[in-house]
């Protein structure tokens, strides 16, 4: 028996950690009740979420009077220790920001920071999967500096001219926690999945109040170029293998340690798949079918397995 413990023992040290998941959440200044409100909301709810469906994550949330330029690079400093290569690192900010033509800020209780100081934060994650949102007003002025191979960044405005406040940090959180986002019905919800939900919520908004829309969310996934406002010509891959939650059985699955390998064997294979899509069009069309194929079929015994 002690033998046989053992070799369980040994067969278990020897097995690869499981990929970490790291999400910093941060509510901005609001200047106002309402904003104070609205953000402070946002970000508790995404805090929730993210706990919830996967209760081994390392969740921060930042908000109110805690959500300052020093708590901000304490949190991102807690990552940067924590944090390994394999890992998944996520920032998402919530707030106002600010634009003058030249200089991004992130508006916080006490001084703001610049689109160049966050970048510097995270480019000390060791994490090479990185997932950069940021919802605040004039957002593009700060994609610039944000771009990095292995880092996606989503703006909720298209440049830093679009100074008005946003409405997208409320539909990316309602995104999370609406079914109809998992558009490819894989029991989870991509940040791709993610993106256009809000955007197109946001648009919708904006139609149904009758007002000229003063924000249009854009992404950039593959760390050069310009950002887009769609998938396409090798933009949005990274982020479409990004899962932020899971759904339905999946999440249930999330929560079984005899379960998580198979899911990690699951997102690789959707991502595998999502990549072939990408690159049909400069595929031959039968290694395109062949290899699609093959990646279904495997998929397909992962999904058996999971059912069972």
């Amino acid at each position: 028996m002690k033998g046989l413990l053992l070799v369980v023992m040994v067969a278990l040290l020897a097995m690869p950690a499981r990929a970490a998941s790291f999400y910093v959440v941060v509510a901005g200044l609001g200047g106002e009740p309402d904003y104070e409100q609205r953000f402070t909301a946002a970000a508790k709810e995404l805090d929730r979420i993210f706990r919830t469906a996967d209760p081994q994550a390392h969740v921060y949330t930042l908000a109110g009077p805690g959500a300052t330029a020093a708590q901000f690079a304490e949190t991102l400093g807690m990552v940067a220790r924590d944090a390994q290569a394999d890992d998944d690192f996520t920032l998402i900010l919530i707030g106002h920001g600010s634009f003058d033509g030249v200089e991004y800020k992130f508006n916080l209780v006490g001084p703001d920071l610049t689109a160049a100081q966050i970048a510097r934060m995270c480019d000390r994650v060791a994490a090479r999967k990185q997932l950069v949102v940021d919802t605040t007003s004039a957002s593009g002025g700060a994609l610039p500096f944000l771009l990095r191979p292995g880092r996606a960044v989503v703006a909720a405005t298209k440049s830093g001219t679009e100074k008005n406040a946003t409405v997208f940090a409320r539909y990316w959180v309602e995104a999370l926690e609406d079914p109809a986002a998992d558009t490819d019905k894989s029991d989870s919800v991509s940040a791709m999945e993610a993106f256009t939900y809000a955007s197109k919520k946001t648009a919708a908004f904006y139609d149904s109040e009758k007002r000229l829309a003063t924000e249009h969310a854009v992404f950039n996934d593959t760390g050069t170029g310009e950002a887009v406002r769609q998938a396409g010509n090798g933009q949005g891959i990274l982020l479409a293998s990004f899962t932020l939650r899971r759904l339905g059985t999946s999440q249930q699955a999330a929560s079984d340690p005899r379960k998580r390998a198979l899911l990690d064997e699951k997102d690789q294979l959707e991502q595998k798949i999502d990549t072939l899509k990408y690159r049909k069009a400069a595929m031959d069309p039968e290694d395109y079918k062949k290899q699609l194929t093959e990646a279904l079929v495997e998929l397909a015994k992962v999904d058996e397995e999971l059912d069972r």
